[in-house]
């Protein structure tokens, strides 16, 4: 029977990996519509090409003036100006102010000409259809946004590296970019192994599961902008599992194995990464509950993992390393981070010093104070996972958590 490696942190074992890969940086890339563009990847800086906004607009409903024109104004003494017409929404304007004159004005309108400031019209009074009290002086620029103000000709509006949100797509729309400069997704292969694996389409017979692991992961690949690539599940032959691995390590940018990674004579994970190419493996073991037997592989400059058989071993595998190792492909200098909350833990929690522990647990608010609730289970049980809100970390140096601690749970 083969032997673990010295197990060592999930940090650690990232750094390993990730000291072996080049940057995402050197990956090709590709213009795609903007409309397509969520949760990718710049491939370079994006530059404004024009002003924004382009005119002056007002940020009040009020009246556009000269701000001089109420200079010292106070409730006691207003200035006393002339309507001279409005500028409606949508349109510019077809006539200046004169001294002592003012104009209507709406958020986001533009100003009348000449005009350099605008009264909020709760600070004004009508007298009648044509004058307005200003009781309350306004500066230069006041409750305006001026052309230019959020954006200049060739200020970066969104570095290379950025994993693109919704907000993004919204401030290029806004310069009216269309096409966006985004790195190639890498493909991620994912393969299944063990006689006892079945599809999931299939009733399983007595001694048979369903592929779990390849519909999880390959989802959690996607959230992570990359595109996943099912190859199907292999059986506990050594030589099946070398061939469809030596398939997906030529057509893929990573490769995934999901079981096969623990000690016992079936498990040949680590043998075939050898296999495949050097290094292979890097690491075998993490310091880590559950997903200990995990493998982090190189070859040919692709990252290779092993992932435990049992789900949630795998999913928090996946979370602690695949993901960060695909976002390093991808070139991602933002990687989008996991919601946390804090809540009250409602039960001891036991750990051995050394090991991370990850423990599921369901969320339940009590008056003003949230408490999280264990959700105990072995880690071959997808619902432990499917019935939680989070996980809450046990750190290495700790000997387990008390009840009445206030802990930080990572949302999922």
């Amino acid at each position: 029977m083969s032997e673990f490696f010295n197990v060592v942190p999930p940090s650690l074992g990232l750094n390993i990996l990730l000291e072996h890969l080049p940057s995402g940086a050197i990956r090709p890339f590709e213009n795609i519509p903007i409309g397509e563009s969520l949760h990718r990847v710049t491939a370079e800086d994006l530059l404004s090409p024009e002003l924004l906004p382009h005119f002056a607009r007002s940020t009040m409903d009020g009246f556009s003036v000269k701000a001089r024109d109420t200079f010292g104004a106070t409730e006691g003494l207003p200035s006393y100006l002339e309507i001279v017409g409005e500028v409606p929404m949508g349109t510019p304007p077809s006539f200046s102010l004169n001294t002592g004159e003012a104009a209507i004005a709406y958020t986001g309108g533009m100003l009348a000409g000449e005009a350099d400031a605008v009264v909020m019209v709760e600070n004004t009074q009508r007298i009648d259809e044509r004058t307005i009290e200003v009781m309350k002086p306004v500066a230069i620029g006041e409750n305006v946004i001026s052309p230019g103000d959020d954006l200049d000709i060739g200020d970066k509006v969104i570095s290379k590296g950025r994993h693109i949100r919704a907000q993004d797509i919204g401030a290029l729309r806004a310069i009216g970019i269309q096409t966006v400069p985004v790195v190639k997704q890498p493909t991620v292969g994912l393969i299944s192994m063990g006689d006892e694996i079945v599809p999931t389409d299939t009733i399983p017979k007595d001694g048979q599961i369903r592929d779990i692991n390849t519909h999880t992961i390959s989802a959690m690949v996607e959230e992570s902008g990359c595109i996943a690539k099912p190859f199907g599940i292999a059986k506990d032959n050594f030589e099946e599992q070398l061939h469809i691995a030596q398939q997906g390590i030529h057509e893929c940018d990573v490769l995934i194995f999901s079981a096969g990674s623990s000690v016992s004579t079936r498990d040949l994970t680590a043998e075939v990464i050898n296999h495949l190419g050097v290094p292979g493996v890097l690491v075998h073991g993490l310091s880590l509950k559950p997903g200990k037997p995990a493998i982090l592989g190189i070859v040919n400059n692709k990252p290779i993992f092993g992932l435990p058989g049992n789900p949630v071993s795998a999913m928090i595998v996946f979370d602690l390393i695949v993901r960060p190792t695909l976002y390093h492909l991808s070139g991602c200098v933002n990687p989008p981070m996991n919601n946390t909350t804090t809540a009250t833990l409602s039960l001891n929690i036991a750990s051995v010093p050394g090991r991370e522990d990850y423990i599921p647990v369901k969320l339940e608010l009590q008056g003003e104070e949230t408490f999280a609730h264990p959700v105990f289970g072995k880690s071959n049980l997808i619902h432990t996972l499917s019935a939680a809100d989070g996980l809450l970390q046990v750190p290495l140096d700790k000997s387990g958590l008390y009840q009445g601690e206030v802990v930080k749970v990572k949302l999922f």
